[in-house]
């Protein structure tokens, strides 16, 4: 996986968490043109509100992370704990305190225990290195089992540039303009207004069409960095660079996304909901989140049980234009034709639900909209980790 130039990290164990790594540091040697998209969700952790404000600038040089806390829920205090990461880190590597960005991930309500943070950050500081990304992403890990990193490549002006992200997730997962936690760095040289343009477009369709449980994070964040060192001639408009980098931009985000999704807690299985044929974009979403959140169908797919009739329900209650008389459902292969069931193998189908990746295809046959929603199954483990998380 080749790093974009000027980029180091690293990921180290603060003593917030045990023995896991649980401090981690991402830094370009120069100030990077950067943006964020944040959750909507009305209660914001600390680093949401903080990130929200200093990134109004465009400008960050480092990113620090911890797993294990979220401060969210902190008062005044996290707020004030949140600056202060912020200023040691700047002081530690010589930078403006502004250009630093903070995340957090874990339980809410606890402060963080900064003594443990302000010794870590020194840490951080002497490990960084190139090779750290590795590091980096294992410090940012909460509930996850696995790592989620995605790299592209690809030339402008004869130059190479390249992307790197990174991501953590796998519970509490509907992200609303961001996701769990999320941090993208590139080389590449852009404008601000352009690099707003490509992260909104890249998040919409791909890190918002994915729902493991739901739940819509205090802390969601991604922020990308460009510090330019590839040294393209600068894309300041929509034009053939633009669709490049934002193709591979995509492309990294996309396969973070499916990463997040399915790495969903105690998921058994990864499930691509297809709308086709709605009353446009949205209403194909919507339809597809709305059946994506049934505990009905979450549950029918665990046992592998083809219980259309719950995606049925769903899509009635879901608040789009829909005739069911119209509607065509394919698990595998076609089982319902304009609203009533075909003769199909019952034992077929479940067969092809207890695949690790499943597809269910969604025809309403009303418009041209569509959308595709990655979810996971409700498992039993999804309850056991989350009945013994705090």
């Amino acid at each position: 996986m080749k790093v974009p130039l000027g980029f180091k990290f690293s990921g180290i164990n603060s003593g917030i968490r045990i023995k896991r790594k649980d401090l981690g540091l991402m830094y370009s040697v120069v100030p990077a043109t950067a943006w964020g998209v944040f959750t909507r969700n009305k209660v914001k952790a600390a680093p949401v509100l903080y990130d929200m404000e200093i990134i109004q600038d465009g400008k960050l040089q480092a990113i620090l992370v911890n797993s294990g806390i979220a401060n969210a829920c902190t008062g005044e205090k996290g707020l004030k704990d949140t600056k202060k990461e912020a200023e040691l880190v700047g002081d530690t590597l010589n930078i403006d305190a502004s250009l630093v960005a903070i995340a957090s991930t874990g339980k809410i309500g606890p402060s963080l225990p900064m003594n443990k943070i302000e010794s870590g950050i020194g840490l951080c500081v002497e490990n960084l290195s190139e090779e750290g990304y590795e590091d980096f992403s294992e410090a940012i890990l909460t509930t996850d089992t696995i790592k989620k990193m995605a790299h592209e490549s690809f030339f402008i002006d004869d130059k190479e540039v390249n992307i790197l992200g990174i991501s953590k997730g796998s519970g509490m997962i509907n992200p609303d303009m961001a996701t769990t936690l999320s941090f993208v760095v590139t080389d590449l040289k852009i404008s601000l207004p352009m690099l707003k343009l490509a992260l909104a477009r890249a998040t919409e369709n791909t890190f918002n069409m994915i729902t493991v449980d739901g739940d819509t994070s205090t802390n969601d964040t991604i922020l990308i960095m460009a510090n330019g060192l590839a040294d393209n001639s600068e894309i300041t408009r929509e034009n053939e660079q633009f669709d490049e980098f934002y193709t591979h931009l995509y492309n990294v985000l996309g396969r973070l996304a499916y990463l997040v999704a399915k790495d969903g807690e105690g998921a058994t299985k990864l499930v691509r909901i297809k709308i086709r044929g709605a009353d446009g974009f949205s209403e194909a979403k919507r339809a597809g989140k709305t059946i994506a959140h049934s505990m009905l169908v979450k549950t029918a797919l665990y046992g592998a049980d083809p219980n259309w009739g719950r995606i049925m329900a769903a899509l009635g209650y879901a608040g789009i234009k829909i005739d069911p008389s119209k509607v065509d459902i394919y698990m595998g292969k076609k089982i319902v034709e304009n609203g009533v069931p075909l003769a199909f193998s019952r034992e077929e189908v479940r067969n092809y639900l207890g695949q690790k990746e499943i597809e269910i295809v969604i025809d309403l046959k009303i418009g041209v909209g569509e959308a595709e929603i990655l979810t996971t199954d409700l498992t039993h483990e999804y309850i056991n980790i989350n009945t013994q998380y705090s």
